[in-house]
């Protein structure tokens, strides 16, 4: 992978980390777009530490509260809602991995974004006109997070939106727009931390990927060929663009609805899915 290809991967990862749009989805599609062959999952938990600094960066408060008074409501909510991803990691790990070589539901993970977009925009907009009073940290209850939690688990399939799944959870258990925002981006942390773990172990005993072990004229390479100086690029990519798009993120979600990101993921899932029955194009 060239060093072009790997900033231009962690500007698609900083985008759409945050935005409801499905961040291994783009880059499962944009891997084959590019001819890229070697596993996504590595490459792929790379960009994920890019946007975890992205996101620790701009919630800073929000973690440093928890960190201040770890025993409260919300940091027992975050870790129910962080269990069924573990869970669903753990017994899906091969086909997940067979999902993000081949892309082959690619198509209809975008359109399941889509639907969960649409939605969950369709039972806000019921229960504010209703008259109940959108929920808080306060007063949001464990099962609550455990519906975002199984949202999340969901979205372990390349195509379906991490952010787009966790707030559709939110929206449809009533929660403040502004507080489903932070929680969903919160809840992103041990996401991502998760899946580094579940790397390590490929690091350690080189499956799937190259130990680190002296530098080339395109420096050490890792993760199946791709250079040590191309995994840098990545990241810092990804990192620097994650930090604007989840500002941005928190701002539509508060002020706007998620229909536009619905609408172009399920056109984007139409388009995928004609190309891989019809025009053959990328697939």
């Amino acid at each position: 992978m060239s060093i072009i290809h790997a900033v231009l991967l962690g500007i698609i990862q900083g985008l759409t980390e945050f935005l409801p749009v499905s961040s291994s989805g783009h880059l499962v599609l944009f891997q084959k777009i590019f001819g890229i062959s070697e596993p996504a999952l590595l490459f792929d938990t790379m960009l994920h530490l890019g946007t975890l600094a992205a996101v620790v960066v701009v919630l800073w408060k929000d973690i440093w509260a928890i960190l201040r008074k770890l025993i409260q409501p919300l940091t027992a909510y975050l870790i129910i809602a962080t269990v069924p991803t573990v869970i669903a990691a753990l017994v899906f790990r091969k086909p997940l991995e067979r999902a993000f070589e081949t892309g082959r539901y690619l198509g209809f993970a975008f359109l399941a974004t889509a639907a969960l977009l649409a939605g969950a925009e369709i039972l806000a907009k019921r229960a504010a006109a209703s008259g109940n009073a959108a929920k808080i940290a306060v007063t949001t209850n464990w099962l609550d997070a455990l519906v975002i939690g199984v949202m999340q688990a969901i979205a372990i399939i390349p195509g379906v939106s991490r952010s787009g799944a966790t707030l559709s959870g939110a929206l449809s258990r009533r929660l403040d727009r502004d507080f489903a925002a932070r929680f969903s981006f919160l809840l992103s942390i041990p996401a991502i931390l998760g899946a580094v773990v579940f790397q390590l172990k490929d690091l350690v005993k080189g499956s799937g990927s190259e130990a680190v072990s002296g530098a080339t004229a395109a420096g050490a390479t890792v993760a199946g060929g791709i250079g040590t100086a191309a995994m840098i690029a990545g990241t810092l990519s990804a990192a620097i663009v994650g930090f604007f798009a989840v500002r941005l993120m928190l701002k539509i979600v508060r002020e706007k609805s998620l229909w536009g990101f619905a609408v172009y993921t399920g056109a984007l899932g139409l388009l995928v899915l004609l190309d891989q029955f019809v025009f053959k194009l990328v697939f």
